[in-house]
């Protein structure tokens, strides 16, 4: 993306809290927190770092999720950044990072603050103030006397350390107390950072009580204080989006009508933790137009007649019941369901806990902060429905919605596959890729045409579960149009196509080329799906090369990941054959032996 790009999609962003994402395709190359959304992404249009700067220039997207307070948005992106693992996060993050709490994974557990949990160790948190979280673990310690120490210092002792003269920790390691009660001790703690504050808030309160009976004034006002940090520890919405549960998964769902349009928003949660989310699109009015998925996995979902009496067609709860039903009707269910409002057919309901999902229509606490998130992501508007109108008005056809993608790649004629992708609202609709071996010969435009005939006819013949798209894209010239166009004549399927050929980046149509200027959105759409139809052509050509038995297979010392790398390097056996010892040894895996014994068997 260059400066222009940056400020573009910031401008289509809201003055809200958030988290977003630098994407390159459908990888994400860095997670972000903003209190204002629009302003913090403005200013990556005048990069501080040559690093940051060569992370804008791979992105090819920003997208984005709103949040109700910045430390919700901390919080996501801190999910977001474990489960995503974006590669520039490394270094590019603030300059801060935040604390967690550990209980250690040991017979007798260790709790202390961190920003590096040990390997399985029970962590909380990240949390915001890192003074309220050292208030708090000490709190637990004079409270539940945990011990704080080193490994090295709790091993081999024969007498109690100065914590347990100061009343923090209650001496496990030289028996002080046995293992059971410490364990107890431990328990409580969880279940503090698990929400229930009162383990920790009711002891502090007693001897806050007491301190004052006694006109121990000083020590009384120091327990409200620490009272005070204890209470307010599960605050500041951060249950929102991280928090301890055991339910193992939570979809919640959210709907919102906007004239003709529909917007569904999921969010999902394990145990306590948002870790991802998708947003869908349906025409509401007719009820029978596809869902889109515009960061979810992409799978098509019909509207449907859902109404009941009192409720229109288009109303969220009419919206909710269609995508409930369709949604989910190939799909794990979640263990529960948070739902902004109840949905109009009631048997949608009934069928649910039928299978045993808890839907609930939160009113308060968490799970409303989570439904109310959802409202919002709901409610926004994605700047790609602007690139899809400017495609429809620069082709002149109605909005195509769904495009679909289709590439051919091969190795001079042998393992040929064939790719065929898919883009909802801009997106891609990654459950909806497919892809096809095809004859082995070495025609790009034979290839073409089997591909698209093998498509048109699935279609055609009803065996394909995908809605019809509204624009077929060719990655290639006119040749591979006229090859695509020849399928569709011969199997009848009146689908609009064209292609996009790479040198020039024409877009060519049945009229005739079209060279859009550089800056167009909609030529920009038309690259995303060319390229990640290429990408996926060729990802699948690797898979079907590199699984074909050969020689390599009878080597010594080569097993399936070394002949796949070898493969990749020399690209056929016979190159393998030729290289040199020094050629060989390059390849991870090779040593001097296993070329010495490759060069001997083949």
């Amino acid at each position: 993306m260059d400066t222009a790009d940056v400020r573009e999609r910031a401008g289509d962003l809201p003055r809200e809290p958030g988290v977003y994402q630098f994407q390159a395709g459908d990888t994400t190359l860095y997670v972000g927190k903003a209190i204002d959304l629009r302003d913090r992404v403005r200013s990556y249009t005048d990069p501080r770092s040559a690093r940051i700067r060569g992370m804008v220039d791979r992105a090819d997207s920003i997208d984005f999720a709103v949040t109700d307070t910045e430390t919700q948005a901390l919080l996501l992106e801190a999910n977001l950044i474990k489960r995503l693992q974006p590669r520039f996060n490394v270094r590019l993050t603030d300059d801060k990072s935040y604390p967690l709490v550990q209980l250690t994974d040991h017979a007798v557990p260790r709790i202390e603050i961190t920003r590096d949990p040990d390997e399985g160790a029970t962590a909380y948190g990240p949390y915001t103030n890192k003074g309220q979280v050292e208030t708090v673990v000490k709190a637990l310690r004079e409270t539940y006397g945990l011990r704080g120490c080193s490994d090295h210092k709790y091993r081999n002792r024969d007498r109690p350390c100065l914590d347990y003269e100061m009343g923090i920790c209650s001496a496990p390691c030289t028996g002080e107390i046995d293992e059971a009660d410490y364990a107890a001790d431990v328990t409580a703690a969880e279940r503090f950072f698990e929400g229930e504050t009162g383990v920790l808030a009711d002891p502090i309160r007693r001897s806050m009580e007491a301190a004052a009976e006694n006109e121990n004034f000083e020590r009384a006002a120091n327990l409200r204080d620490k009272l005070n940090s204890v209470e307010a520890f599960h605050g500041e919405g951060e249950e929102a989006v991280a928090s301890q549960s055991d339910e193992r998964s939570t979809d919640v769902l959210a709907a919102t009508v906007e004239g003709d349009t529909a917007r569904v928003a999921r969010l999902h949660s394990e145990r306590g933790q948002l870790v991802d989310r998708s947003r869908h699109r349906l025409d509401a009015p007719e009820m029978d137009a596809a869902v889109d998925d515009h960061e979810g996995d992409g799978t098509t979902v019909a509207g449907g007649d859902t109404a009941v009496a009192g409720d229109p067609p288009d109303s969220p709860a009419a919206v909710l019941s269609a995508f409930l039903t369709q949604y989910y009707a190939e799909r794990e269910l979640p263990e529960t369901i948070l739902l902004a409002e109840r949905p109009a057919d009631p048997d949608v309901i009934d069928w649910l806990e039928a299978e045993g999902v808890d839907v609930r229509v939160p009113g308060a606490g968490r799970e409303a902060k989570l439904v109310d998130l959802a409202l919002k992501n709901a409610q926004r508007r994605s700047g790609r429905d602007d690139e899809v109108a400017a495609l429809a008005d620069r082709l002149g056809i109605a909005r195509p919605d769904r495009i679909e993608g289709f590439d051919v790649s091969h190795a001079q004629g042998s393992d040929v596959v064939g790719s065929n992708v898919r883009f909802e609202d801009g997106s891609p609709a990654k459950a909806d890729y497919r892809r096809k071996k095809l004859s082995e010969r070495n025609d790009d435009y034979a290839n073409m045409r089997e591909l698209v005939r093998w498509r048109a006819s699935r279609a055609v013949e009803g065996r394909d579960d995908r809605a019809d798209p509204d624009l077929l894209l060719i990655d290639g010239g006119e040749g591979q149009l006229g090859a695509a166009q020849d399928a569709l004549a011969e199997v009848g399927w009146d689908v609009p196509v064209i292609a996009l050929a790479k040198d020039e980046e024409l877009v060519i149509t049945p009229g005739g080329p079209r060279n859009w200027p550089d800056d167009s959105e909609a030529l920009h759409l038309l690259q995303r799906v060319r390229d990640e139809a290429h990408r996926f052509a060729v990802q699948y050509h690797q898979t079907v090369r590199d699984e074909v038995s050969t020689v390599l297979d009878e080597v010594p010392g080569v097993g399936p990941e070394t002949r796949k790398r070898l493969l990749r390097r020399f690209g056929s056996v016979e190159n393998v054959r030729e290289a040199s010892t020094e050629d060989l040894t390059d390849v991870d895996g090779v040593g001097a032996k296993t070329a010495e014994t490759l060069q001997a068997r083949l």
